[in-house]
């Protein structure tokens, strides 16, 4: 069992609160367009669930690919690349295949963490300027 850094705790936290706090938009415009139902839901958590768990493993894998040389690390996080876009083609499988997950929902939310990164790196530099 790996213990978590905090600070991987600390950026997990932030990608999954942006996750939520988008997930609630993005349920309100599926209402606003009359288009929800409970499928809009369960692909928003499944994806949701996925995207942050994606980060989290991406996280650890460079907590101890810090702890390598060079070459090593440069291996572990290929692999932990790899494994990470393999868990996230199955799960849009598993969306695809099971009428209860809206896919769209599901795949709008895999983008948050992006979105979360891109506003992370925009205040970060906001806040250094002042």
């Amino acid at each position: 069992m790996v213990k978590i850094d905090k600070t991987v705790k600390k950026e997990t936290l932030y990608i999954a609160s942006f996750v939520v706090v988008f997930s609630l938009l993005l349920e309100a415009v599926f209402l606003i367009l009359h288009k929800w139902d409970y499928t809009v839901l369960l692909g928003n958590l499944l994806g949701a669930f996925v995207s942050v768990l994606n980060f989290l493993l991406m996280g650890i894998t460079v907590q101890k690919a810090v702890l390598l040389d060079a070459e090593g690390a440069k291996k572990k996080v290929r692999l932990s690349q790899s494994l990470r876009m393999l868990m996230l083609v199955a799960f849009a499988a598993v969306a695809c295949i099971f009428k209860c997950f809206n896919v769209i929902a599901f795949a709008i939310t895999l983008l948050f963490p992006r979105i979360a990164i891109f506003f992370r790196a925009y205040f970060d530099k906001k806040n250094n300027n002042q």
